[in-house]
């Protein structure tokens, strides 16, 4: 399995990131960041709401520097607020983001959620995107007519939507849709959050001990396997680095059904 995807405007996307929802500002996240570059990790995924993005910024350039990598060898994406839509700021929130980031420009540049003006954002990020601020930009959080609605107003369609998505909240449906429109489905809360029992499920566990996997490692894979772009947290650096060894083993079409069968369209997120 190749370890990107291509985007509909051509930017290829690591298909494994790390995620630092409600990873704390300050060290913790630091330390995620620069391990996860460590590991082997080209994607970082954060949002001006998690309220940490100057210790992403400064994660990356402990990893790059680590590593010896170079900027351009990194992805990275964050958000725009509700807060700042309603108010008409998405281009000052890029910029405050950009520089709390401590980059020169984005890789992908998503709406967080579908708040009052998200067509009046969307319409700004693409001039973002025109003059060079940000390579690709996504939404979050949309359904299908908010997805309409995007195309009623701009020519330019997103690349991506992150939406939570695991096991027990399959988004079968959404998935097929966004397919069927050309846009790269992301997964967030791929295991679940800390509220969520997917990796205790006795399938999942059962798979896992088939697979001499961990419960993470088969979600994970259950992800890439069905095409997803996954997105999962961490700030204990054994687990980021287990996190993405999802490329050296494969699940049989029957242990992906049996995933697929614990379904329950059961959301932790909002």
């Amino acid at each position: 399995m190749e370890k990107t995807v291509k985007l509909n405007n051509g930017v290829e996307m690591p298909r494994v990131g790390l995620g630092v929802y409600q990873a704390q500002d300050g060290t913790e996240t630091e330390n995620a960041v620069k391990w996860a570059i460590e590991a082997g990790y080209r994607m970082i995924d954060t949002a001006a709401a998690y309220g940490n993005e100057e210790s992403v910024g400064k994660g990356i350039r402990m990893g790059l520097e680590a590593g010896g990598l170079k900027r351009d060898e990194l992805f990275v994406t964050t958000k725009l607020w509700n807060e700042e839509i309603r108010a008409g700021r998405t281009e000052a929130a890029f910029f405050e983001s950009l520089k709390k980031l401590g980059l020169d420009y984005l890789d992908l540049y998503l709406i967080h959620w579908p708040a009052d003006g998200f067509e009046k954002a969307w319409q700004e990020m693409v001039k973002l995107q025109q003059k060079g601020y940000v390579r690709a930009i996504g939404v979050s959080n949309f359904h299908p007519r908010h997805l309409d609605a995007l195309k009623r107003c701009s020519d330019v369609s997103p690349a991506l939507d992150q939406v939570e998505c695991h096991p027990w909240l399959a988004q079968a449906e959404l998935r097929q849709e966004l397919e069927n429109r050309h846009l790269a489905c992301g997964a967030w809360s791929p295991l679940g959050g800390g509220r969520c029992g997917v990796m205790r499920d006795e399938t999942v566990t059962a798979i896992a001990e088939e697979c001499k996997r961990t419960p993470a490692q088969v979600i994970l894979r259950w992800d890439l396997q069905h095409g997803m772009i996954t997105i999962p947290k961490s700030v204990h650096r054994e687990r980021i680095q287990s996190n993405i060894e999802v490329y050296d083993f494969e699940l049989t079409d029957q242990q992906m059904n049996r995933l697929d069968g614990l379904n329950r369209n059961l959301r932790v997120g909002p």
